[in-house]
């Protein structure tokens, strides 16, 4: 008996199917972590806090002897809003040696004539880089509040941990920025009539 060559139509049918699969499995994943967002939204408006990232007080800065110099870490910045926002980092991406400090600003702009909260929900590609992932400083740890066309930079400081796997040569860090109560707040008489000046210069 012998063996169907390599190419044949039997083989393409494989392949296709294969490649739907794979196709599917990609939709759901994104399709989840998209809804994860009103989920969280739900959370924060019922509880009326912030459980989304809470301040490890554990992580402390490393001193100089203790960063790798001998690897270097590609970090790159990504940016999605939920809501009248324009958000964006600073810089796409920028390389760090592990246990070395950096930072990373992110602007936002209030495209609205009234005050708005709003949270933001990190996360980390590769998955596994999320523990090694360091932030001393980031405006994730708190809503933020923004009056009518305010525009504000807000950093983040964070550092790689040294025990990050060899193999992990390009961390991606992603934050959703979205609208916390979603009903417009009444502003005073100066703040209805005020623009922030970043934000004209933003624009």
């Amino acid at each position: 008996m012998s063996e169907e060559p390599i190419g044949t139509a039997s083989g393409k049918k494989l392949n296709a199917v294969v490649l739907k699969k794979l196709l599917v499995i990609a939709v759901l994943m994104f399709g989840f972590g998209y809804a994860l967002v009103p989920v969280y939204k739900q959370i924060c408006e019922l509880t009326g806090v912030n459980i989304l990232t809470t301040k490890d007080d554990t992580v402390q800065p490393i001193s100089n002897s203790q960063i790798d110099k001998s690897r270097e870490i590609t970090v790159e910045f990504d940016a999605n809003t939920q809501g009248p926002w324009r958000f964006r980092p600073t810089a796409s991406s920028m390389k760090v040696h592990p246990g070395e400090m950096a930072t990373i600003v992110y602007e936002v702009v209030n495209k609205q004539s009234y005050k708005m909260d709003a949270q933001a929900i990190p996360s980390y590609a590769p998955q596994q880089a999320t523990a090694y992932f360091k932030k001393v400083e980031c405006f994730c740890f708190k809503q933020q509040t923004l009056g009518p066309n305010e525009a504000k930079q807000m950093p983040v400081v964070f550092f790689i941990d040294p025990a990050l796997p060899k193999d992990v040569k390009t961390i991606t860090l992603s934050y959703t920025f979205f609208e916390v109560g979603g009903q417009p707040k009444t502003a005073g008489p100066a703040a209805d009539g005020a623009v922030s000046k970043t934000a004209d210069k933003a624009g």
